[in-house]
């Protein structure tokens, strides 16, 4: 028979498994990081499009590509918010600025986190901390939250607090379709029912003002949307009048009922398709 020890101790294995030892950050150049046990897993190829694709984005490409080239040669670097409008680009410009920069300083890490899982990024950080030889972008992806989340608390102690802080070696990249990381509507409601309007929303809405870094994505026009047709086009060698792919690239639009960064890509995917070219 097997000993109630024993036994005992393996259901509080299954229950808690020890974590996965640091993986060798040598092997990729992006991870993601997942719970129960903690891991980061190593991604072999990030889907991402070639910088120069982005277009309509300049000045927030620039901002993000020179903050992140500083933080990777070491010197200091903010937090960046990049919010606004849905579908410009907002995640691909992180992954692009990525890519540029570390084919030049390979140190230069990605990782990505889960809105769910930020109640666990103090220990993702305790990886990462004793990773000296490297560095990363910590980057969660699409984040907001409603008025009883409380996951924001445990980004904000790492962003801006706690006796530890944010170490060195890391910096954190989120998107949202938010400014404030919250729906106007609830911001509007805890001020009218507060005591104190003031402070009412204070702890949550001070969490954006824990970025150092502010960038703006806004519906893009028409003449933008179809360059970046016409750049993803070029790119694949695909040949194509500039007036058919106007008219199709604007019919493709109005079924949609909206123009956008992500449209313009979909109608790429369509095009290329048609005309027997595989997308990477």
């Amino acid at each position: 028979m097997t000993d109630p020890l024993i036994r005992i101790a393996e259901a509080l294995e299954r229950l808690a498994p020890a974590p996965l030892p640091a993986p060798d950050f040598a092997a990729a150049s992006a991870f993601l990081w997942h719970t129960g046990p903690d891991r980061l897993d190593p991604v072999a190829r990030v889907a991402r499009v070639d910088i120069g694709l982005l277009v309509g984005v300049n000045r927030s490409r620039d901002t993000l590509l020179a903050n992140t080239a500083q933080f990777a040669k070491g010197y200091a670097a903010n937090n960046a918010l990049l919010w606004g409008a849905r579908g410009m680009g907002k995640s691909s410009l992180v992954k692009a600025v990525h890519g540029a920069v570390a084919a030049g300083h390979p140190a230069l890490k990605l990782v990505e986190i889960a809105r769910d899982d930020l109640p666990t990024i103090a220990r993702l950080l305790g990886h990462l901390r004793a990773a000296r030889d490297c560095r990363f972008i910590l980057f969660c992806d699409d984040l907001s939250f409603s008025h009883d989340d409380q996951h924001y608390k445990a980004l904000k102690a790492v962003l801006d607090g706690g006796i530890e802080g944010r170490p060195d070696n890391v910096i954190f990249y989120a998107t949202s379709n938010r400014r404030h990381l919250m729906p106007r509507d609830m911001i509007e409601n805890e001020r009218s029912s507060a005591i104190n309007p003031s402070e009412a929303v204070e702890e949550k809405v001070s969490l954006s003002d824990r970025f150092g870094l502010w960038l703006g994505f806004h519906p893009c026009d028409q003449d933008q949307y179809l360059a970046m047709i016409r750049g993803y086009c070029d790119a694949a060698g695909l040949a194509i009048a500039d007036e058919t792919l106007r008219a199709e690239a604007i019919e493709w639009q109005a079924t949609r009922g909206a123009r956008s960064g992500r449209v313009a890509w979909q109608f790429f995917c369509d095009l290329a398709g048609r005309h027997g070219i595989a997308v990477a």
